[in-house]
């Protein structure tokens, strides 16, 4: 069986490749919404394959990320399950000020030296856009590992832009999948909420 291959599906172009990274995409999220450390052995399967889909489809900044998401998953999976001195495991923490702060100085940086990463380096057809989910989704991911509320209104943001990216870029069940990310985030941010206030 060649995987790699277009598949049609109704109206859709498709691979295996992105059928299974759209397949543990979602039950990643599903599990994140849940507090669930399964988040980051379905993330990790996910985001490998994405780094193999979005650098073939030209979106780079997207494929590192994707790298990027790897890491923090390995990391993050540390993160949620080790325990603390009083044996307690990370709790569901809003970012302090300072946080918000450096987080946004942070964002503006990886904006600039990735879009300019693309625009010198790469034939990307749209290096901003790229540049800018890519930023938003590295903060997003930090978050993630250390469990601060606010990750999900930047998942929010971007899987939003990504709806169209994928489109654009003829991956239309990811298109799909963003869109259910998107539903999933408002979801999981209503629920993380909750916890925290519990």
């Amino acid at each position: 069986m060649d995987l790699i291959s277009p598949l049609q599906i109704g109206i859709f172009h498709t691979s295996y490749p992105e059928l299974i990274a759209v397949f543990f995409g979602l039950i990643c999220v599903w599990f994140m919404k849940k507090e669930s450390v399964w988040v980051f052995p379905f993330g990790i399967i996910n985001v490998l394959i994405y780094v193999y889909l979005f650098w073939v489809s030209k979106l780079y900044a997207n494929a590192a990320i994707n790298a990027f998401f790897f890491i923090m998953s390995v990391y993050g999976w540390y993160n949620w399950t080790r325990k603390d001195k009083n044996n307690d495991i990370l709790r569901i923490t809003r970012c302090s000020r300072k946080e918000l702060v450096l987080n946004a100085m942070a964002f503006i940086v990886f904006f600039y030296v990735i879009r300019m990463v693309l625009v010198r380096n790469t034939e990307s057809t749209i290096p901003t856009w790229d540049a800018l989910t890519t930023a938003v989704y590295i903060i997003a991911q930090w978050m993630v590992s250390r469990k601060k509320l606010e990750n999900w209104i930047l998942w929010i943001a971007a899987d939003t832009v990504m709806i169209g990216l994928c489109a654009w870029q003829g991956l239309y069940f990811s298109s799909f999948q963003y869109l259910v990310f998107t539903v999933i985030a408002i979801l999981g941010y209503r629920e993380w909420k909750t916890k925290l206030a519990v």
